[in-house]
């Protein structure tokens, strides 16, 4: 079954927050592989996450 853009944006959120099974994970590459779109938003996530992961906080200094 295809997938649709709106199904694919909530396999790249769920997948940040979990492991994705084997059907779910190849469904979403093969439709990354194909939607500009979906490759846009999986980007944007991935930056989205390491930039949260990498701001230091209230009160606290980033590295330089």
């Amino acid at each position: 079954m295809k997938l649709t853009c709106k199904e694919a944006a909530r396999l790249i959120s769920e997948g940040l927050d979990r492991n994705l099974n084997v059907a779910e994970r190849t469904r979403l590459q093969l439709h990354v592989a194909v939607c500009k779109a979906c490759d846009r938003v999986t980007r944007q996530f991935e930056f989205l996450r390491r930039a949260a992961r990498e701001y230091p906080g209230p009160g606290e200094e980033r590295e330089k």
